[in-house]
């Protein structure tokens, strides 16, 4: 579990490398983004609780940094700022990539590859899985185009987290305080939902600058029967792999299609994935301690204060059975999602990709690493997907292949009970044969009762005769 799911420490004041958080000296000291979503301090601007919103000022600036800072107070939604993350989003992806790639729109050429490339890898997967096509809409998108078509899925993804943390921020008064501390109580919320808003707007800003899809942390990001891919981003990944461009795309494109069809054809797993994450939300405790301690002392004329309040880390949740729980289903659920797509990619670019298990073998690679999605997700709800879990559930779904074709291995999606469990991911092979010797049994046991009711009512109809009927006439009467 991530150490600060939530925590609030100030990134780098002058993001110029695009604030992926690689540059030296980043927040933390961490040659990564480990804290995409971290309020801690960084960098020669880490007494400014502004910093991350304003850079460095310069004199002509300052107009625009005093409107930003009314509106940042001025501002009475929910408990992120969603207005000022699409806006700081935005501006990420408009500063390009750390190694200098920029945004760029899409050009007929760039969209008509991809969907050609989307309508291969669906007629592909045809042969290796039994769900249908999800996608009804091929696209192909920009980085820019990505953050406006995925903010209303990480909104449903916040701000459960982000609710029952500005809650505390409400109830550390005792309720006879809170009507005189009203206004104080409201620039907290104001100034938590900017920050909020702040570090989820960098977030996926970053996170926009390195997908390729809608679909690469294992959640359906995009809108319903769209599938889409990032053509920079296609380029970027590929670059210095050795491997044509319609490969690489091609079977980006597998990966892409595999989720939708999931996604579209599994109606309880968006909502299992997604409930897993609210009951998480609902385990969060609160430091009240500190954060009374804070507001006891805190000056509303230096508002500073609250962020250096919120660096002390009163948001850390504490590791609850509840919190475990929800953490467990949502790390299985995941990594069998992810498991079956990697498994049915493979089967379906073997036989046509020549690079197919290179590719395959530098994804996993890619996810081992940590890569901006494993840890904006880790922050985001103290989830880290390892990659002995993906790799375990690919084999089991390999093996269930085998053994039972691809009705009897797609079929287990019906009903999340049917589902293999955490243990069973330990043990692929025991699940497999287990699960269908009860299977084989069990049709066996049903066939045999079938014969004998079968024959006993036979038996039965010679020997009672039309006495039984009037019987069961007379019954029958008088049941209505």
């Amino acid at each position: 579990m991530s150490d600060t799911p939530f925590g609030f420490g100030l990134p780098p004041e002058e993001p110029d490398d695009g604030d992926d958080g690689k540059k030296k000296g980043g927040h933390g000291g961490s040659q990564g983004p480990a804290n995409p979503f971290g309020f801690g301090a960084g960098g020669p601007g880490g007494e400014n609780p502004f910093a991350a919103m304003f850079g460095s000022l310069n004199p002509s600036d300052l107009g625009a940094a005093f409107q930003q800072l009314g509106q940042m107070l001025s501002y009475e939604g929910g408990p992120v700022n969603w207005d000022m993350a699409k806006d700081i989003a935005r501006q990420t992806v408009a500063r390009g990539t750390a190694d200098g790639t920029k945004d760029a729109s899409v050009g007929p050429a760039e969209r008509a590859a991809v969907q050609e490339a989307l309508r291969l890898a669906d007629l592909w997967l045809d042969g290796v899985t039994s769900l249908p096509s999800g996608s009804g809409t091929a696209v192909a998108w920009s980085r820019a185009e990505w953050v406006e078509a995925t903010l209303p899925v990480w909104k449903d993804l916040v701000d459960p987290v982000a609710e029952r943390v500005g809650a505390a921020m409400g109830d550390v008064l005792p309720e006879e305080m809170q009507a005189m501390a009203g206004p104080l109580l409201g620039m907290m919320r104001s100034m938590g939902g900017a920050m909020f808003g702040t570090q989820i707007g960098q977030a996926v800003g970053v996170l926009a600058g390195e997908v390729v899809g809608s679909t690469d942390i294992g959640l359906p990001l995009g809108p319903a029967g769209k599938a889409a891919l990032l053509p920079v981003n296609i380029a970027a990944f590929g670059s210095g792999l050795g491997v044509p461009e319609e490969e690489v795309r091609l079977y980006l494109a597998l990966r892409e299609a595999a989720h939708q069809r999931l996604f579209a054809h599994v109606p309880w797993l968006r909502s299992h994935l997604f409930g897993a994450v609210e009951g998480y939300a609902r385990g969060i405790k609160v430091d009240t301690a500190k954060l009374e301690d804070a507001v006891g002392q805190l000056d509303p004329t230096h508002p500073e204060q609250l962020q250096e309040a919120l660096q002390q880390g009163m948001f850390q949740p504490e590791d609850t059975p509840t919190q475990k729980a929800a953490l467990a289903r949502l790390e299985t659920a995941l990594a069998l999602v992810e498991g079956w797509v990697d498994a049915v990619v493979h089967a379906a670019a073997a036989p046509h990709l020549p690079s197919a298990d290179a590719l395959r073998e530098t994804l996993r690679r890619r996810r081992a690493s940590g890569g901006p999605a494993e840890q904006t997700f880790a922050t985001l709800i103290g989830l880290e997907l390892r990659p002995r879990r993906l790799r375990d559930a690919a084999r089991l779904w390999a093996s269930l292949t085998d053994a039972r074709g691809l009705d009897g291995r797609d079929g287990l999606w019906a009903h999340p009970d049917m589902l293999p469990t955490a243990d069973d991911l330990d043990d692929p092979d025991g699940f497999v044969h287990r699960e269908q010797l009860d299977f084989s049994e069990l049709d066996k046991m049903l066939g045999e009762a079938a014969g004998g009711e079968a024959a006993e009512g036979e038996k039965g109809g010679d020997k009672g005769g039309d006495k039984g009927g009037e019987e069961d006439g007379g019954k029958g009467e008088s049941g209505r």
